[in-house]
Parts: C-alpha cells; sequence; structure tokens
C-alpha cells in the first residue's frame, strides 16, 4: 500500500485528500492539533498522526526522525498553508515573513527531509499552489509573492530530482470553499456563499490523479477552476 504524507490533513483540501486516499492508501496525517489529528487516524483503514508545527524546524525534524520510512515514501502533499492580506502600504515585514515562513520555507524544508525516502520510492510531491500562483491584485500581494515563489520553488525541485526518478506537481485551485475562502470574503468585504466554490472533494479528485498517474508521465502544472 502506497505510503502517502499530506500536511493540513484536518481541514479544507488536505481533510478531503484524506478521504480520497483513504482506501488504498496508508496516511501519515499532518497538523498541528495532536488530538485531532488521533481521532482523525483512528477513523482511516490505515494511518498515523505527525504533529508539527511546520514553522518550527526543530520539532518537524524530529517528527520525521521518528517515521518510519524504511520502505520510502510515495507522496508527499503540501496542503498546509495561512492567508496574509493587505495593502502594501499596511503589511509590516512580520507579515512577509509569516506569509513566506508558512507557505515557501517550511514547505521547503519538510521536503528537504523526506527526499531521501522520497527517491527510495520515486516518489511524488504536490504542492497544493493557487490562483494567486499565476496573478495577484490589491490586497494579495504577501500571499500571492509566497505562492509565485512556491511555483519557482516546484519548478527547480522537479528539474533537480528528475534523475532520481521524484515527481513534482504544483496544483493551483481556484476558489474553494474551505475555511480559508471564508477568511478572503471577509477581508474583502464581501459575503461567502459555499455554492460559489468548488467543493474540496473535487480538488482532492486531481491532486489524487496526480498520485496514481502511471511512473511514465508527471502533471507538471495544473490550473483548477471553478465553471
Amino acid at each position: 500500500m502506497p505510503t502517502v504524507l499530506i500536511t493540513g490533513a484536518t481541514r479544507g483540501i488536505g481533510r478531503a485528500l484524506v478521504s480520497e486516499l483513504a482506501d488504498d492508501h496508508h496516511l501519515i496525517l499532518g497538523g498541528r492539533d495532536r488530538a485531532d489529528l488521533r481521532e482523525l487516524a483512528a477513523q482511516l483503514p490505515s494511518a498515523r498522526p505527525f504533529p508539527a508545527d511546520l514553522t518550527d524546524p526543530p520539532a518537524v525534524a524530529e517528527q520525521v526522525a521518528a517515521l518510519d520510512l524504511a520502505q520510502g515514501l510515495d507522496g508527499l502533499v503540501h496542503s498546509a498553508g495561512v492567508l496574509v492580506r493587505g495593502r502594501i502600504e499596511e503589511l509590516s515585514a512580520a507579515d512577509w515573513t509569516r506569509s513566506f515562513t508558512a507557505n515557501v520555507t517550511a514547505i521547503a524544508d519538510l521536503t528537504r527531509l523526506l527526499l531521501p525516502a522520497l527517491r527510495q520510492a520515486r516518489g511524488t510531491v504536490v504542492a497544493i499552489n493557487s490562483g494567486s500562483g499565476f496573478t495577484s491584485g490589491p490586497g494579495g500581494s504577501a500571499y500571492a509573492a509566497s505562492k509565485f515563489a512556491l511555483r519557482a520553488f516546484t519548478d527547480a525541485l522537479r528539474a533537480e530530482e528528475r534523475e532520481h526518478g521524484v515527481r513534482v506537481s504544483s496544483v493551483h485551485p481556484g476558489r474553494t470553499a474551505t475555511d480559508m475562502q471564508r477568511q478572503l470574503r471577509a477581508s474583502e468585504g464581501g459575503e461567502y456563499r459555499e455554492g460559489d466554490y468548488m467543493r474540496p472533494e473535487t480538488v482532492a479528485a486531481t491532486i489524487g490523479l496526480a498520485l496514481r498517474l502511471p511512473d511514465e508521465a508527471n502533471i507538471d502544472v495544473l490550473s483548477v477552476r471553478p465553471r
């Protein structure tokens, strides 16, 4: 059974992906709340928690060291992230640092730690990016800049790891019915209507495709938008 580590596994797209993969994968569930992770893992056929604040490098390294990855790691899905909003005149250095630490640096460091196991299994890395990884607008500079940077990271990782058999996909969902979308609509002063957006399960299905694709192919970049 393939083993996949999913960050942000208890909410939004990450949680939907857990349901998408649960029947035919062993899942390593990443998140900060140990109790929530234990409860979720207990409901699944094959799963274990990976409790860590991804912006705390020593804690992440400790959790990675505790994993049993003797057979390698077949997939790593980066679903955790933060939304930092504000006009440039309003954003502090701390705001920019928070956006890049969670959305870029933490992802790069966790990937680095897991590369030996990914190489062993010729695994797949999927970064859940955003439509903001292609365009930006008023109030979106800090978030979009981090997502542009994440796209640059996946482009470089894909080129570097091709010789090791590791696939890298960058998935860019449009507006999706998640807690982050609620936060975004509130910052925009608009109403959140769940029916206006894609379901997390729809995005999860596209990520499942990237993970299950036969070895001879890779989804480099995939944009998934509401109709």
